[in-house]
């Protein structure tokens, strides 16, 4: 990239800095940043380009939306910011390898920045290597996000699914799902957690669909009709939850009633402590002594 570092920072201002390459931010995360700025300062400066105009100057930001959106947040005028040169495509591709870098970055974020570069003309080798993504993955992102595969290529940008595995699951059928699971567990690229991982996956795209959607999506309104179906649903797993404890409660009972009869019998009692069984935890000797009224 052809972008050339400032020598100082200066200060900007928040309402000249336009942000080519939004993404949404988890509410959670954000409030922590926030509460951490307000607290400590900002440790790390944004980094901008200067646009000239004729209201200007303005400036397009590199990196480091989190830190300008928690200095909006909190009603600051001005922010420290690095200030670069380098063109609309450079800023482009700067914020996607911050992306690449990031530790928790949004899978579906950085899938979404490489879509991009190939709509503007980047070969797959080229998008490969300004982001040191291989060119499998790179190609193999494209196609599932073409797709609409977005929970796929979560699962592969966590690192629970190869790529070739989610391409093989996006491409079949229902029963060849499973048998795309069988051969990844076969040639040892599913097993243990990454394998129930993969399987839940399956199950909640079956479900819910190939999309992932949004914390702002979630915050639509419902319908009556499908705030009626949730309570319902609620209503039965809790009843189920309800049928469960009962029939636990049943044999807990069994057992102890069970238990209580055994421990009267004195032959079943000498059998014991000659096999050194004579003794019992405490708790489950409380319970028998308070039911049974045996001798403690």
């Amino acid at each position: 990239m052809s972008a050339r570092p400032a020598q100082r920072v200066e200060m900007i201002p928040v309402d000249r800095i336009h942000v080519l390459n939004p993404r949404v931010r988890n509410p959670k995360a954000f409030r922590d940043m926030v509460d951490s700025i307000a607290q400590l300062g900002l440790k790390r400066p944004i980094t901008v380009t200067r646009r000239v105009e004729a209201d200007g100057p303005f400036y397009d930001l590199v990196c480091g939306q989190g830190r300008l959106e928690a200095f909006r947040e909190l009603g600051e005028m001005e922010i420290p910011a690095l200030v670069v040169s380098a063109d609309i495509e450079d800023c482009l591709v700067a914020s996607l390898v911050e992306n690449c870098a990031r530790r928790q970055h949004r899978a579906i974020d950085l899938l979404q920045d490489i879509a991009g570069m190939r709509k503007r003309g980047h070969a797959v080798s080229d998008i490969a290597r300004q982001t040191g993504l291989s060119g499998e993955f790179v190609n193999g992102a494209i196609r599932l996000l073409d797709k609409g595969e977005q929970r796929l290529l979560q699962s592969v940008e966590a690192g629970l699914m190869p790529i070739s595995v989610a391409m093989e699951i996006a491409e079949a059928d229902e029963p060849g799902v499973q048998l795309a699971l069988q051969h990844a567990y076969e040639n040892n690229l599913l097993r243990g957690r990454k394998l129930m991982a993969a399987k839940r996956l399956v199950e909640q795209r079956k479900l819910r669909g190939k999309h992932v959607r949004s914390w702002r999506e979630n915050r639509k309104t419902m319908s009556s009709a499908s705030l009626l179906s949730a309570y319902q649903e609620e209503t039965d797993r809790k009843r189920l939850l309800v049928r469960r404890a009962e029939a636990t409660r049943s044999r807990i009972t069994f057992v102890t009633e069970a238990l209580g009869r055994l421990m009267v019998d004195r032959a079943m009692i000498e059998i014991l402590e000659s096999e050194g069984l004579g003794d019992m935890p405490i708790e489950l000797r409380d319970r028998l002594v308070r039911r049974q009224g045996l001798p403690s």
